[in-house]
């Protein structure tokens, strides 16, 4: 049986490639039973139907996790022609069908529109809320939701494979807040038909990506080893490439306190940085800005 690490605090990033079946939530109250984290929070949910790459923040990482959230992200999902769902995916009833198969050069045809900056309205069973409630908690109770579109930021659409005369495979990436759900359904309109995603996988979540994710049998095996806690990631490996300020012991113990620290001339590379990771002696001091000729802490680490 799999033992949790509890001999030290445990601050990191797990990029985790959540099986199917499992909640973010569930997902993330396993992988920190095996850990042996306290503080943990997960960066972007997953439905329990999609797999795929799931950021999980330890300790003090979990300060960074707004800036995972808005990182961009790609998904590989299969489209299900001829049936609408009501929740978009395999899970929903069925609420339309058509007859509709749309071949390959029709598909590609319409792909194009789905570029750029497009209006996309995001489906009834979403984590929006509607005054204060979650738009799937009224769905669920029989409430007719209908969301207003807003603007979504789609970078690349890909046709990777048409499976059978019933589905086809894409791949697509996107900025914050494009659901695939209602990618899949507005493309399958477009065609003339409907349709619903059957399978979904995040490959990609700011730079965190399948191929440095761990999958939960993996880190149940190294639980056992007592090695779980290599698995993780340090803080700064979910804020991509910004700039590293190296601090002396008196500025640290400066940023440490709250306080400001002058910009010097050996620091100019760093005047135009909308962010900047301070560390003294690679231990993480916070999160700074550059502003009037200072130096300033948006967010510090403890430790």
């Amino acid at each position: 049986m799999p033992k949790p690490h509890t001999s030290s605090p445990v601050h990191g990033w797990l990029a985790l490639d959540k099986p199917l079946g499992l909640t973010s939530t569930q997902a993330l109250g396993r992988a920190r039973r095996l850990l042996g984290g306290k503080k943990a929070g997960h960066g972007g949910t997953l439905d329990p139907l999609a797999t795929g790459v799931l950021p999980l923040a330890f300790g003090e990482a979990t300060k960074v996790i707004p800036y995972v959230m808005d990182g961009d992200k790609e998904y590989e999902f299969t489209l299900r022609w001829g049936e609408e769902r009501a929740t978009g995916d395999a899970e929903g009833e069925v609420i339309a069908t058509s007859d509709a198969r749309p071949n390959e050069a029709q598909i590609l045809a319409a792909m194009p529109e789905f570029i750029g900056t497009i209006q996309q309205k995001p489906p009834a069973f979403s984590a929006i809320k509607v005054q204060g409630e979650r738009a799937y908690d009224l769905a669920r109770a029989g409430e007719k939701v209908d969301l207003a579109a807003r603007d979504v930021r789609i970078d690349k659409f890909e046709l990777i494979d048409i499976i059978d005369k019933d589905s086809a495979k894409f791949r697509v990436s996107c900025g914050k807040g494009m659901y695939v759900r209602s990618l899949a359904r507005d493309l399958a309109e477009k065609l003339g038909g409907c349709g619903y995603v059957g399978a979904l996988r995040r490959t990609k979540v700011g730079p965190f990506t399948i191929e440095n994710a761990v999958s939960m049998d993996e880190l149940e095996r190294l639980s056992a080893e007592n090695a779980a806690l290599t698995a993780l990631l340090p803080i700064k490996s979910a804020l991509g490439a910004i700039p590293t300020l190296i601090l002396t012991p008196n500025e640290a113990n400066t940023l440490r306190l709250g306080q400001r620290i002058l910009i010097r001339p050996q620091h100019g590379t760093l005047f135009e940085a909308p962010l900047i990771f301070a560390e003294y002696d690679c231990v993480p001091i916070g999160l700074i800005e550059a502003k009037a000729g200072e130096f300033r802490v948006l967010r510090g680490f403890h430790f």
